[in-house]
């Protein structure tokens, strides 16, 4: 039997921190095996990896990853260029401490929103608080390239799903959202992010 040196990533073409993998794979231009995996029928090297079987999971020779802020800050180190991290401890704290608040304010509405169990009346109202937060921190994009930053960060690629899967999750910004508008063409443009995109996400928009 051959012996896998590659890196593979276990992947679910739609969700959003599935892609959140892709996107760091795309910046650094990584050559991975992107398996896109059936939430109904996970293959038995992933059961055999992940106790959890859960998805992105990452496989690099004997180490397998999961969760998707551990196997982006693997790759980031693995693959130090272009970093996605700062370098000083302060800067990567406030990074750090910016994906927990993403994860804890709004990933937790897209999972609601996209979760076939949630009652309507829960699902509109996490539209509703998503639409309003992200058009009140739409101010803090009008200054710099990136999110709170000059450089392309792991916080861009933790924003940049849920930015994208917003006509899915029946969003639309107004128009004092510019800055977030123009921020979210921006990001979209760039080729490495178009690379991250999946068959499935590419239709969302």
């Amino acid at each position: 039997m051959a012996v896998t040196n590659r890196l593979a990533c276990y992947s679910d073409p739609t969700d959003h921190y599935s892609h959140r993998v892709r996107i760091v794979l795309a910046e650094k231009g990584v050559a991975a095996e992107v398996i896109s995996v059936d939430k109904n029928r996970y293959p038995a090297k992933l059961l055999e990896v992940n106790p959890y079987a859960s998805l992105p999971t990452l496989v690099d020779r004997d180490l397998a990853l999961y969760e998707s802020t551990v196997v982006m800050e693997y790759l980031d180190e693995r693959y130090p260029h272009p970093p996605l991290l700062p370098v000083y401890p302060v800067a990567r704290g406030n990074s750090r401490l910016l994906i927990h608040r993403i994860q804890r304010d709004w990933c937790v509405l897209v999972d609601q929103i996209l979760d076939a169990r949630s009652k309507d009346a829960a699902r509109a109202q996490a539209r509703k608080e998503l639409r309003e937060s992200l058009t009140g921190v739409s101010p803090l994009f009008a200054d710099k390239a990136f999110f709170l930053s000059d450089e392309m960060s792991l916080v861009d690629c933790c924003l940049l799903p849920i930015l994208w899967r917003l006509p899915v999750l029946g969003i639309e910004l107004p128009r004092q959202a510019k800055p977030l508008l123009d921020y979210m063409e921006r990001q979209f443009a760039r080729e490495a992010f178009q690379a991250s995109l999946s068959p499935a996400e590419r239709e969302m928009r």
